[in-house]
């Protein structure tokens, strides 16, 4: 089966991490992974190609978007992108096309992504599924009535399936998207997606970082890196008031977009803090998670589900410009799976009893059951739809 599966990450990195766990498990088919923001530099496997369109990203306000690169008009690159992913089709007559988030979000994609979509119905590239990958949780809108129309418009005419990457045991679509009833198409619940480490990662990194037996390890993230510094000051604040009168390790990653401004500061303050190691990113994440005895970070959707996989107790920052993040952290917390950091935790002195108190709670205090097999389940599900004969075709 020749899939092309579009993810566009214009803030953060969140949404090309899932859509590249669920290219993983989609091992026995040829994937094209169509990306158009700032570069990753994720490890892609063999079965897998990046085709990056012209590059655009989005303000840490949600309220502009430009290409990353200078001296080039929004409308130059618009129009390059779309001919290019035109081009992409007619090269590779796909059996499935993926799209993540859209139409429930990345509306102003609409320029490039409604003609192809349109393309695709019309039977340009022969005979082509389409189905919706969407996260847990939705950000809410001003005019939500509007936009909850506008969504069903397209979901309904273009695509064949939605499928809802979260345990509908712990949140469910209707909460962020009042119009369920009316979407016409299978919704499926695949179970959360994140990659789990493997049975000795933990005990493997320890031994690279050459952590004394007893010496508690640190992981502080702030996903992207587009927002977050200021939870990232406060745990350096934090931990140099513990490392008074403690040996501990801290191991800070900014994320890749972080503003140089931003990270250079950090950098200077984890200079003069013993036991810390600051970098942008790491394609180790999940193994310094699973080495790790408290992981301190923002809550997003991919954090939170590398969190459980790993087992390792957290204190978790949501980002407040929306519901998002919040209300993901507010689920987890209930079952045990978190402890919720508010703005006035972030003074070191309270942040620092809030992670000693943490680190002394141990593994043993991270009990929540979900389903954390969505890539799974996501690839086995496309699979068996698109060997239906006579199954809803777009």
């Amino acid at each position: 089966m020749k899939i092309i599966h579009y993810c566009q990450h214009v803030l953060g990195i969140g949404h090309y991490f899932r859509s590249l766990e669920i290219a993983r498990a989609l091992h026995r088919h040829q994937l094209v992974l169509v990306s158009g923001g700032p570069p990753v530099g994720a490890e892609l496997p063999s079965h897998v190609s990046e085709y990056g369109l012209p590059g655009l990203q989005m303000d840490s306000g949600f309220s502009t978007i430009f290409p990353t690169e200078k001296n080039r008009s929004l409308e130059e690159v618009q129009e390059e992108r779309t001919n290019l992913l035109y081009s992409l089709f007619e090269k590779n007559s796909p059996d499935l096309f993926m799209v993540e988030l859209y139409p429930f979000g990345r509306k102003r994609f609409h320029f490039e992504l409604l003609p192809i979509l349109k393309a695709i119905n019309r039977g340009d590239f022969g005979s082509t599924r389409v189905a919706c990958s969407l996260r847990d949780i939705l950000v809410e809108k001003k005019d939500q009535e509007f936009y909850e129309r506008r969504v069903l418009e397209i979901l309904n005419k273009y695509f064949g399936a939605l499928l809802v990457h979260a345990d509908a045991t712990l949140v469910s679509l209707d909460e962020t998207f009042a119009s369920m009833a009316d979407i016409k198409i299978p919704v499926v619940y695949t179970g959360y997606v994140t990659a789990r480490p493997g049975g000795n990662d933990g005990a493997n990194m320890r031994k690279r970082l050459e952590l004394k037996e007893n010496e508690p390890l640190i992981v502080a993230s702030a996903g992207g890196g587009r927002v977050g510094a200021d939870l990232l000051r406060a745990v350096l604040d934090a931990h140099a008031l513990l490392a008074e009168s403690k040996q501990l390790r801290l191991c800070v990653f900014t994320g890749p977009f972080m503003a140089e401004g931003d990270f250079s500061a950090l950098e200077g303050k984890a200079a003069s803090v013993p036991g810390v190691q600051l970098t942008r990113f790491t394609t180790e994440f999940l193994s310094f998670l699973a080495a790790a005895d408290l992981s301190i970070s923002m809550a997003g959707y991919n954090t939170c589900m590398n969190i459980l996989a790993a087992r390792v107790p957290s204190l978790v920052w949501p980002f407040n410009q929306n519901q998002e993040q919040r209300l993901r952290a507010q689920k987890l917390a209930a079952l045990g799976g978190l402890t919720l950091l508010n703005q006035e935790d972030l003074e070191p002195s309270r942040l620092a009893v809030l992670m000693e108190k943490a680190l002394k709670a141990g593994r043993d205090s991270v009990k929540p059951s979900v389903n954390l097999a969505g890539a799974e389940v996501t690839a086995r599900w496309l699979e068996e739809w698109c060997e239906q004969e006579g199954g809803r075709m777009p």
